[in-house]
């Protein structure tokens, strides 16, 4: 008999490697500015934090900039354009979504990425069928670590949060699993920072590779 009811997963750095493609937009952008592209690993642990940390660790300038503007739009269309060069579901999470489905459980993201965003990548990586349900940040009033997010998802799946599971890898994912009582589990082979400290986010356990999550289906 199967644990849970429903698996959630956050998206950037948890069920798809989106750096690569995060990091040539920003990159681009940093080459039409006159600046020096950085490497991906310099990007890596900053992907989960959207065009404002990606910026600042690029520019070194937040939303009170007079540029930040300019530069936030011209990264997200040029992200847009290239949102599924070389963005992939990590390496063994494909079994992990073939185990969950015949397993007769249902799977959903929840994500801060906005849905102009989230939905033409999980089109075309071909998820969007599959999925129970996508919630992306602008999907309710409030984004991840507020609850909402996390409640509207089990209200579209139906089921109660009680019996799901959640994996992110960010502070805020755990927190707002925990807040309803999901169970949640930190992806440490996501976009965690160096300064992070993911023992203390309460989380059920950290896995550190995609297969690992079987053990909790």
């Amino acid at each position: 008999m199967a644990k849970y009811d429903a698996v959630f997963f956050d998206l950037d750095g948890t069920l798809v490697d989106t750096a690569p493609d995060l990091a040539y937009a920003l990159n681009q952008v940093l080459l039409e500015y006159n600046k020096s592209p950085l490497p991906l690993e310099t990007i890596r642990p900053v992907a989960s934090d959207g065009s404002p940390g990606l910026i600042k660790l690029a520019f070194g300038i937040s939303a009170e900039n007079p540029e930040y503007t300019s530069i936030q739009t011209r990264f997200i269309e040029l992200y847009r354009h290239h949102i599924n060069r070389e963005s992939r579901l990590f390496d063994g999470m494909e079994n992990v979504l073939q185990t969950i489905e015949k397993a007769g459980l249902k799977w959903g993201v929840i994500t801060n990425k906005p849905a102009f965003l989230t939905d033409p990548l999980m089109q075309a990586l071909k998820l969007s069928q599959r999925a129970s349900c996508i919630v992306s940040g602008d999907t309710t009033a409030n984004s991840k670590p507020h609850p909402d997010p996390m409640l509207f998802a089990c209200n579209a799946s139906a089921v109660k949060p009680e019996n799901c599971l959640y994996i992110g890898d960010a502070q805020r994912d755990i927190e707002a699993g925990n807040i309803v009582n999901m169970d949640t589990l930190i992806a440490h082979y996501g976009y965690l920072k160096s300064t992070d400290q993911p023992e203390t986010w309460q989380a059920k356990a950290t896995i550190y590779k995609p297969e690992e999550i079987l053990n909790w289906i």
